[in-house]
């Protein structure tokens, strides 16, 4: 007499696989129950008010305001021409003298910029208020010819 092809492990892969058969249509009952009958569009609809908040009433058409689409600005505006001529002050912000760089934060625009030892006439520490140039550089505006001030 053969032995019975079916063994354990297949009969127990064989149960897991009812058993989520089972949940899966119960799962798909419970959605059938709790559906909202005959939901139209108008009933799925949220407006945004104002402020940016979900509601569920539609804007009143007497205060809607009219926008030109030439005026709609799609992603970063682009920066205005920074006038590089003439001395400016700041603080330094950070310096690393290990490796000779540090950031000087501009008193009036509160801007970051770039400077390296190189471009300094004296010895300078994080804290210092200091005068310097600007120069366009490989990634954007550094501090040259950094004196204190």
């Amino acid at each position: 007499m053969s032995k019975s092809q079916e063994t354990f492990n297949k009969k127990e892969k064989e149960k897991k696989r009812k058993k989520k058969r089972e949940e899966k249509l119960a799962k798909r009952q419970e959605r059938k129950e709790n559906s909202q009958k005959g939901a139209g569009l108008d009933e799925m609809l949220v407006y945004v008010d104002d402020f940016g908040n979900f509601t569920d009433t539609p804007p009143d058409p007497s205060e809607k305001v009219e926008v030109e689409a030439e005026e709609i600005e799609l992603g970063v505006p682009p920066n205005e021409k920074e006038d590089l001529t003439g001395e400016r002050k700041g603080k330094v912000d950070f310096f690393n003298d290990e490796k000779g760089y540090g950031f000087i934060l501009d008193t009036t625009n509160q801007e970051k910029y770039f400077f390296h030892i190189s471009e300094t006439v004296e010895e300078l520490g994080a804290g210092d208020k200091v005068v310097y140039e600007l120069e366009m550089g490989q990634k954007g505006l550094n501090a040259v010819r950094v004196k204190r001030a």
